[in-house]
């Protein structure tokens, strides 16, 4: 045996096990932040259409509904009628929120427009969801396509379409890319109205495991990323937000943002110059964006609400 050899053989027992140690640190680290973002913090929902009737009244005509996602797994969500052929409006929430975040909003739109309203939990989202997981816009939106989907098989008492004419989306932040994603396959989709969107699943990755960790390390979220991609086995795309808008074509868009202190306030801005057909209008500088609703006063919220009900209206009318 050479000098050389017994060499690298005695620098490679003496390294070995740091080597082992980094890889092994590496990899829990991996599975601890990906098994965490994965699975969004729940809570209580804040109200539901029950506890909402006893303060307001038996006008409330929300209802608890399934159906299947197109991968097989179950959805849920609550849904108002409204007029029948009328448009309809699905309401998506946020990383970390439920559908209880979107119930005024709801409620408010249905009783101005007469138009269906359905708001669902994203998956791995709100009390003991029937998918446990989120993949983070992996396959929200068509997750989102499967609530149009379930839409067009509701009917009225007679048996005609309850839904017909365009369909609006609303979205923030996850929800607002699952809206993007979902558009791009469903030429129906007439309306998006878009708060706080990020420029890629990447980025909210990014936000996410910061939030996860209480540490903004460059290096976790990029451990996140990959160990989201692992877990998903091969569902998980990057595609930016810019490129899904620029596939869309006749498609009305209401970009809402907050201040300067907006964590999606950059992107949601550029997203506004990505969209090659259709009209854009934005609103920025706002007190309130749909990511911090139920921080809101009343009046904060009348306001936002306000935008979003009037851009619907005109969008879909």
């Amino acid at each position: 045996m050479s000098t050389r050899t017994r060499l690298v053989r005695r620098v490679g027992r003496v390294f070995l096990p740091f080597v082992l140690i980094v890889v092994v640190a590496i990899a829990a680290a991996m599975i601890w932040i990906s098994y965490g973002i994965t699975r969004p913090p729940r809570a209580p929902y804040l109200v539901t259409p029950q506890t909402f009737s006893e303060v307001t009244g038996p006008l409330l005509k929300a209802t608890d509904v399934t159906w299947n996602n197109h991968d097989g797994t179950k959805a849920r969500g609550w849904v108002i009628r409204g007029a029948e052929g009328a448009p309809a409006v699905i309401l998506l929430h946020r990383y970390g929120a439920d559908r209880s975040w979107l119930l005024n909003l709801a409620v408010k739109l249905n009783e101005t427009t007469s138009f269906t309203v359905l708001w669902p939990d994203l998956r791995g989202h709100g009390e003991n969801p029937p998918v446990n997981t989120s993949l983070l816009g992996a396959v929200e939106g068509d997750d989102a396509t499967a609530a149009i989907d379930y839409l067009h098989t509701l009917k009225t008492p007679l048996g005609k379409p309850q839904v017909a004419g365009g369909i609006g989306l609303y979205g923030v932040e996850l929800g607002a890319y699952a809206a993007l994603d979902a558009a791009r396959s469903y030429p129906e989709v007439r309306a998006l109205a878009l708060d706080s969107t990020p420029g890629s699943p990447d980025d909210l990755i990014r936000a996410v495991t910061i939030r996860h960790t209480s540490m903004n390390n460059p290096v976790l979220p990029q451990l996140g990323s990959w160990g989201v991609r692992i877990y998903s086995l091969g569902k998980y795309h990057n595609t930016p937000s810019c490129d899904l808008a620029r596939s869309l074509k006749n498609v009305k868009v209401l970009l809402l943002t907050g201040d300067e202190g907006d964590q999606w306030r950059v992107s949601t801005l550029a997203l506004g110059q990505c969209f090659a057909n259709g009209a854009v209008e934005v609103k920025k500088d706002l007190a309130l964006t749909g990511f911090n609703l139920p921080a809101s006063t009343g009046e904060q919220e009348e306001a936002y609400d306000r935008q979003v009900i009037d851009f619907f209206d005109k969008a879909l009318r």
